[in-house]
């Protein structure tokens, strides 16, 4: 199998799809791998690294599209890269199509297999390609609330940590799965006072008994929420239901409870955002103001830890990729039932029940474990 590696051209987006060691290990077995010149140096690596493990470097992404079965990238398809793409290729990235009609669309004209990072999930429920991503967007989302608390970012002026004297800032973070938990870990860190809140009383239990003392783990519920959204200096959106629209859980009313000059970093904006005020932001333009209250709203936050991130990422996606380029697609998914659930769209049909019922449209059950 031909796989092309092309840079990504999303806004401030520094991340690669493949490490050399991916080239290395994907050339050994036969396959012939294409890397767009510069898509690495995002990451801190230089051409001479993959060359020296047996790619092809091509200059643009126009013969990448033209000549790989398969094309791995970090983030969607960009509109310049919707008319690139061919009937049966496949394309594995993060999609996110939930968020998206426009790019749900073009891509399903398309006709290719949509693999989806987000949606591939193992036995036992867990999403291997989306848990390093949402472990980095945890993190950064604390380092991120710090940096607009400050007064010259439109912030309260609040230090997350308080000093002697001073009270430490009030963080609530909405979902406890892997970015709540990493945000609500680093916001303890720096000695602030957590709450953090789910819905799913198990995961509660869990996070009661690993948290330190500072964080309270609370049920979520609207009086619990609009509780916590007037004491708190920092929020955090945290929730996620694979592949579907994320539930606003707060309205446009809820923001005058909040304190100002206090920030929200809605890190589900790639899933359409839990805040009724979020839009998309970059790292460009990162935040704007609603109601005295500052919004982060940024898509691809990991993006900007560019080396941290690609590592991570690829760590988990190689063994994937291996795997559906030995089989092809459709064997893959028949052998593997995670890469089965990673299939959102192929062949024009709707292959994910979320993004079907998300858009109103045609599900096709062709792929179902």
């Amino acid at each position: 199998m031909i796989i092309g590696v092309p840079c990504e051209i999303k806004s401030d987006e520094y991340r690669v799809a493949m490490l050399p060691v991916g080239v290395e290990e994907l050339t050994r077995r036969g396959h012939q791998v294409l890397v767009e010149a510069g898509a690495g140096l995002g990451s801190g690596l230089a051409d001479h690294d993959y060359l020296q493990q047996g790619c092809e470097m091509v200059s643009g992404p126009e013969e990448i599209f033209a000549r790989a079965d398969m094309i791995i990238k970090v983030k969607e398809p960009q509109p310049s890269e919707w008319p690139l793409i061919r009937e049966g290729q496949i394309v594995f990235t993060y999609f996110h199509f939930a968020a998206d009609r426009a790019l749900t669309e073009a891509i399903l004209k398309t006709g290719c297999s949509a693999v989806a990072y987000e949606t591939l999930s193992d036995d036992r429920g867990q999403l291997p390609l989306l848990t390093p991503m949402s472990e980095v967007a945890g993190r950064m989302s604390v380092q991120e609330g710090a940096k607009y608390l400050e007064r010259p970012q439109m912030g309260r002026g609040i230090l997350l940590g308080g000093v002697p004297g001073v009270a430490p800032a009030n963080i609530t973070i909405l979902g406890g799965g892997v970015v709540g938990a990493n945000a609500a870990k680093i916001a303890a860190g720096f000695n602030a006072n957590v709450g953090l809140l789910d819905i799913n009383m198990d995961r509660l239990r869990y996070l009661a008994d690993v948290m330190p003392p500072n964080v309270d783990v609370l049920y979520s519920d609207r009086h619990t929420i609009r509780e916590q959204l007037e004491r708190a200096d920092l929020v955090i959106g945290a929730v996620l239901i694979p592949g579907a629209k994320a539930p606003r859980l707060i309205e446009r009313e809820d923001l005058k409870r909040m304190k100002h000059g206090s920030v929200i970093i809605d890190v589900a904006i790639d899933q359409g955002g839990c805040i009724e005020t979020s839009r998309p932001t970059s790292h460009a333009e990162p935040t704007y103001v609603i109601d005295d209250v500052v919004h982060y709203c940024v898509t691809n936050m990991p993006g900007a830890v560019g080396r941290t991130s690609t590592y991570a990422l690829c760590n988990v996606t190689l063994p994937w990729a291996i795997q559906i380029a030995e089989s092809g697609i459709e064997a893959a998914a028949k052998k593997l039932p995670p890469v089965a659930r990673a299939i959102n769209l192929h062949a024009g049909e709707v292959t994910n029940q979320a993004v079907a019922e998300t858009f109103d449209l045609a599900y096709s059950s062709r792929f179902e474990c």
